[in-house]
């Protein structure tokens, strides 16, 4: 399959068993970011700057672990055997293939909006380019799930501009933004089985996601009167520095230990339990 915009998707039933485990290994990275991104908004309830926020906060946390739950079942086409509160509660660090930047500790409100704001914008430009990818169930998924990040992000960028406009909120939206930039560049780190379903023409490659997230991100960052750490050079945006990447192949954050501790502990405790 060489040309996903003129071929008919194809279901995952029909790839060859390289594609599929390929393809296994990018859902199960995009679920884990999913998973670990809405437990640390969920982190704020009750903790909110404003009333507003912590419902907001709470309300995109619970969206955040329902995209996690579309794609662990979508696993299951893919041969995983275990079931979504397996996968999410009884795996270890070093199983997860998050990227860094979700298991980051919760921090004050700017560095908790600002890193909710750069993944929503990695996941909307991911589902995008996957409405439009040649594997039929993942084009259903993320037809289905992109239409929350439009809300996500209209509500990510009214409070962000909110904080660059005032004189004591621009400095720490400012400082969030410096601190994750590197972060979130980790969100595309190169991945041998994404490469792979890029050149069948299944997906996207990452370096056009990542360019098209770059150009997003960065052109509304400073639209905001944000600088991003990043330049303009002709048609593109280029980082100023270097991604924190790792979480793909199971290297994370010192606090994902503790992280998966706090969420799995209930589970752990009696795995047999029926809720």
């Amino acid at each position: 399959m060489n040309d996903q915009e003129s071929s008919a998707p194809i279901a995952m039933a029909s790839m060859d068993d390289t594609a599929r485990a390929d393809l296994a290994i990018v859902v199960l990275g995009i679920a884990d970011d999913c998973m670990l991104q809405g437990h640390r908004d969920s982190e704020w309830t009750g903790l909110g700057p404003i009333l507003e926020e912590d419902i907001a906060f709470s309300s995109m946390a619970q969206d955040e672990l329902g995209h996690a739950l579309v794609w662990y079942n979508l696993l299951a086409g893919l041969g995983e055997t275990r079931s979504p509160d397996l996968l999410a509660f009884t795996r270890d660090a070093g199983d997860w293939r998050n990227a860094q930047i979700v298991a980051l500790p919760r921090g004050e409100y700017p560095f908790s909006l600002m890193r909710r704001h750069l993944h929503d914008l990695a996941k909307a430009v991911l589902y995008d380019g996957l409405i439009a990818c040649g594997v039929a169930e993942v084009a259903v998924a993320a037809t289905k799930l992109r239409q929350e990040k439009k809300y996500h992000l209209i509500h990510n960028r009214a409070y962000i501009e909110r904080l660059a406009r005032s004189e004591t909120g621009r400095g720490p939206i400012q400082a969030a933004l410096d601190e994750l930039f590197p972060f979130a560049l980790g969100l595309f780190e190169k991945q041998d089985a994404h490469d792979r379903l890029a050149a069948a023409g299944f997906i996207p490659s990452q370096a056009l996601l990542r360019e098209r997230w770059l150009d997003v991100t960065c052109s509304s960052l400073a639209a905001a009167g944000l600088r991003p750490p990043a330049h303009r050079a002709e048609e593109a945006w280029i980082p100023d520095v270097d991604p924190r990447v790792g979480g793909r192949s199971g290297r994370h954050v010192p606090e994902q230990v503790a992280l998966l501790e706090a969420m799995q502990g209930m589970f752990r405790s009696d795995p047999e339990a029926t809720w």
